[in-house]
């Protein structure tokens, strides 16, 4: 019969839920993972910008982590030791391009910082724009990405883990096999470059609680 709504039976019923769930929950996924990232890069923004034009900068020196750590762990502000601190600074550093992502309110959060410099990065010379980083990589991605000390292994690794949708235990186990030095691309700058843009136009939309937190 026209215009007869359709039987929501106990199928139906377990569907809609199923779905709702999976949508909903990759939503929330994405939205820890884009506040956790943009939390620690954030903390080395203010760190880094201390370190270059705080007044008082000269009377903690050297332990300025130390204290920092310190003084936030009395506030309650988790994972914020010395070590950590000091990863957020390096991160901060080696995608200072990330600032290119902020929304307008998060910009808000910057409000008496000076805009910082853009500096030309690996990832953006060979085609990764920082939006499909940030949206296709977790913190604890980056964490791995920030200790390797070659720019091109790092491009590397992050076209891989974008294109394959690679774990944190997968990016960790091509890292320690040497899979950018055995691949061969460290000498060749085309395929790099070639792969680095196919690893750009995937589909980044799959993620997992394990890789997130």
């Amino acid at each position: 019969m026209a215009g007869r709504r359709p039987v929501f039976d106990f199928a139906a019923l377990v569907t809609s839920i199923q779905e709702a769930d999976a949508r909903l929950v990759a939503q929330a996924i994405r939205a820890v993972n884009f506040g956790l990232t943009l939390r620690n890069w954030m903390i080395g923004f203010y760190i880094a910008e201390f370190e270059l034009r705080g007044s008082d900068r000269p009377a903690y020196g050297d332990r300025l982590l130390t204290g920092l750590s310190k003084v936030l762990g009395s506030r309650r502000i988790g994972n914020t030791g010395r070590r950590q601190l000091y990863q957020y600074l390096s991160f901060y550093r080696a995608s200072p391009q990330i600032v290119r992502t902020l929304p307008a309110q998060f910009r808000r959060l910057l409000p008496a910082l000076p805009t910082p410099r853009i500096v030309r990065t690996e990832s953006a010379l060979f085609g990764l724009a920082p939006d499909k980083l940030f949206s296709s990589l977790s913190y604890s991605h980056f964490e791995l990405l920030v200790g390797l000390d070659d720019p091109l292994a790092r491009t590397f690794y992050e076209a891989e883990c974008v294109r394959g949708h690679s774990s944190v235990r997968e990016l960790r186990r091509q890292i320690s096999t040497l899979y950018f030095e055995r691949s061969g691309l460290s000498r060749d700058k085309k395929k790099l470059a070639a792969l680095t843009r196919s690893g750009a136009e995937q589909d980044s939309a799959r993620v997992t609680v394990r890789d997130r937190l």
